[in-house]
């Protein structure tokens, strides 16, 4: 399996090759940006993350969600929870007048505190008209920095974890990213509304 080092790694470059797929299905130390394929078999045992965009009325949703094929083990188990927890911890800090920094922070804390790392070079986003807009939204950081948060902005906040070390690389199909150390990972993800009140939840039924 080739891959490129995270110092190759390019994000955001326009040149970047067409996504090959109608979803990203990401398996076991494929952290994000899985090419689904007929030629791949998912297994017991196995853990799946699904992220997909919906295009609807002029505006984008995005959501991930991460599941345990069959038989699990603690450790994947914690992973996914940890993982879900980790968007939770962070949409309490997603309220008017409060920073971005405010959740990036919140999400960081709790994911390190349960023994596991996120994922740095990739973030969270705002989103809207086109699928990715500003502001981005680390999944670690100090509490007050970054932009306030107004009622009318719509965020997707996705939280990807990884067991191991927070190193990661690119396969040479210009899309996947994996664990370097081949360790397991984990994406949950939602779109957000900011109200005058409590976040609301767009992607989640």
């Amino acid at each position: 399996m080739a891959f490129l080092h995270k110092k190759d790694i390019q994000v955001g470059e326009k040149d970047v090759p067409n996504f090959p797929g109608t979803l990203c299905v990401s398996i076991n130390d494929e952290i994000i940006h899985g090419i689904p394929s007929n030629r791949r078999v998912i297994r017991d045992g196995d853990v799946v993350s699904i992220d997909l965009v919906v295009y609807k009325n002029g505006f984008h949703g995005d959501a991930a969600r991460t599941f345990i094929v069959g038989n699990s083990t603690p450790q994947k188990k914690k992973l996914v929870d940890i993982t879900k927890q980790a968007f939770f911890e962070g949409i309490r800090y997603a309220v008017k007048g409060n920073r971005i920094g405010d959740i990036s922070h919140a999400i960081g804390e709790f994911v390190e505190k349960n023994g596991f790392n996120v994922v740095r070079e990739f973030q969270g986003h705002g989103i809207g008209e086109e699928m990715h807009e500003d502001p981005g939204i680390p999944n670690y950081g100090k509490a007050g920095r970054g932009i306030r948060l107004e009622p009318g902005m719509t965020l997707a906040i996705e939280p990807m974890v990884m067991i191991g070390k927070p190193d990661i690389c690119v396969l040479d199909d210009g899309w996947t990213i994996v664990t370097e150390d081949e360790s397991l990972a984990a994406h949950y993800e939602n779109t957000i509304l900011i109200t005058e009140k409590e976040p609301e939840i767009l992607t989640l039924s």
